[in-house]
């Protein structure tokens, strides 16, 4: 059976349905995703966080059509959580019982600093930091974790919410400075110890925000995950949002469903990363979905993925390598060119572990038609290739995999992410090495290869024929001048 993981979060602005499919032991990709504003947190916060009926109908329609969904989709396991809205309101109970009575769920509402932990661990599994501090800021609270050398080290809940700051203040037309001093007296309770240079924006406001510096940008990689600005340039953008007019924030790139509130999740987040001394922000595309998700995976602390283990990587070869082509000595050959030429590359130890990747995701394409493999190749892993990785890494290895031995990368593709990429030095041998290790591969997966390399000369030495390769080799694209000898080895 399809092994299908649902996890239902109910937040007091949104709730969501989220399905995870799992592909092998570590590998799983998102399979379904649908949303609610159900805003189960309107009016609460005026009326001593008591649950209004508006809102729980709301949220209790939303739920049955999610019920519905998971039926569906056949689900193996349903994990429900509820956060801040949920765990302030002293009126809830009714509500879970009638949620559990009537659509046979179970909702689990939990506290700030577990909210928090499960925000941090999807992050410290699934973004290329292993210092930071993840910041999660909901209708209700802002829920925060401090990750160093790659732990979770410490988590604390700030009652420091969009919904609750828009209702205490916003409504009213609370002047912003005094908002800021309501904002920092509630800061001045956070550890001493929460102080980084990197923080991890989770959740709506974040990602809004980073849309918005995105667009306005004109950044050339549309995807959330792992996106990092500056802070202190952005921080004129925030400043305009947080004081505009609600008619005035399309101009400023912020989509009308989010109008309501992203002033006040803005002011929040500037006040907590100037207080935390954040100089850049990376966006995180995950969150307590994904965090409970990993944590019913991994069953046991600290729930961290073993290393060298990426779920993107490992989804994406469940997926689209399933035709059993032969792997042989592709890695030994990649490594052994790759330490040869290292010295060309602006950085030779920095993608050294990218090239193997590289290498591993070579054969996806064909799963579609091997005509035009390389292009297939590079859009899946330029959509599916998540986790883990900067948007450096996912540009250069997506320009890779569009390569082709007589002409080399793709032009047009090096255009369009040229901010992100390395030199065009470093581009041209990496594409010269992945082409001809993957000509050497294709000559034969079994052959024993050797390599020399002097004064412009390249010697390659197979005990198998090479006359396949030769005519290959002959059309190569070459970054310099350089010259290439074959000899077959006496058996």
């Amino acid at each position: 059976m399809t092994k299908r993981t649902a996890i239902i979060d109910i937040g007091s602005n949104s709730a969501r349905l989220v399905l995870f499919q799992q592909t092998s032991r570590f590998g799983f990709h998102l399979v379904c995703e649908q949303k609610s504003r159900v805003r189960i947190g309107e009016g609460a916060y005026a009326h001593q966080g008591e649950l209004q009926e508006v809102g729980m109908e709301r949220a209790y329609r939303a739920l049955e059509s999610f019920m519905q969904t998971i039926h569906e989709f056949k689900a193996s396991r349903v994990i429900a959580v509820a956060t801040s809205a949920l765990r302030d309101a002293p009126n809830r109970q009714p509500f879970l019982d009638k949620v559990s009575r009537d659509l046979g769920l179970h909702i689990e509402v939990i506290h700030g600093k577990e909210e928090a932990l499960l925000g941090a661990i999807a992050a410290n599994n699934l973004l290329p930091v292993t210092e930071g501090i993840t910041i999660d800021i909901g209708g209700g609270s802002s829920d925060m974790a401090l990750i160093k050398k790659g732990k979770i080290i410490e988590t604390f809940s700030l009652d420091l919410g969009t919904v609750r700051l828009k209702e205490l203040f916003f409504d009213k037309g609370t002047e912003i400075a005094s908002v800021k001093t309501y904002i920092q007296a509630i800061l001045k309770t956070l550890p001493g110890s929460f102080q980084a240079s990197i923080a991890i924006g989770i959740g709506g406001t974040a990602r809004t925000l980073a849309k918005g510096i995105i667009q306005k940008e004109g950044y050339p990689l549309n995807k959330l995950h792992a996106f990092c600005y500056d802070f202190g340039l952005q921080q004129e953008y925030f400043q305009e949002i947080i004081g505009a007019k609600r008619d005035t924030l399309k101009r400023l790139h912020i989509k009308e469903n989010r109008h309501d509130t992203v002033r006040e999740g803005t002011l929040i987040l500037s006040e907590i990363l100037t207080h935390i001394g954040a100089k850049q922000v990376m966006t995180s595309g995950v969150g307590v979905r994904e965090g409970v998700y990993l944590r019913h995976r991994l069953r046991k602390p600290p729930y961290t993925l073993p290393k060298n283990s990426n779920p993107s990587v490992r989804s994406i070869r469940d997926r689209f390598d399933m035709l059993s082509f032969p792997i042989g000595n592709k890695k030994e050959i990649g490594h052994a060119l790759y330490r040869l030429f290292s010295a060309k590359l602006d950085h030779p130890a920095k993608y050294g572990t990218l090239f193997q990747i590289l290498l591993t995701l070579s054969d996806i394409g064909k799963i579609l038609t091997i005509y035009h493999k390389d292009r297939h190749a590079s859009y899946i892993a330029m959509q599916e290739l998540n986790y883990g990785f900067t948007h450096d890494e996912m540009a250069l290895i997506s320009l890779l995999l569009y390569s082709k031995p007589k002409r080399g990368y793709h032009k047009a593709l090096y255009k369009q992410y040229k901010m992100l990429l390395p030199s065009k030095d470093t581009v041209k041998w990496l594409a010269f090495l992945y082409s001809l290790t993957l000509i050497l591969h294709q000559n034969s997966s079994k052959a024993n290869y050797t390599f020399g390399l002097k004064k412009g000369v390249l010697s390659i030495a197979s005990d198998k024929t090479l006359y396949l390769a030769t005519e290959a080799i002959e059309e190569l694209k070459k970054p310099e001048k350089l010259k290439i000898e074959l000899s077959q080895q006496k058996r």
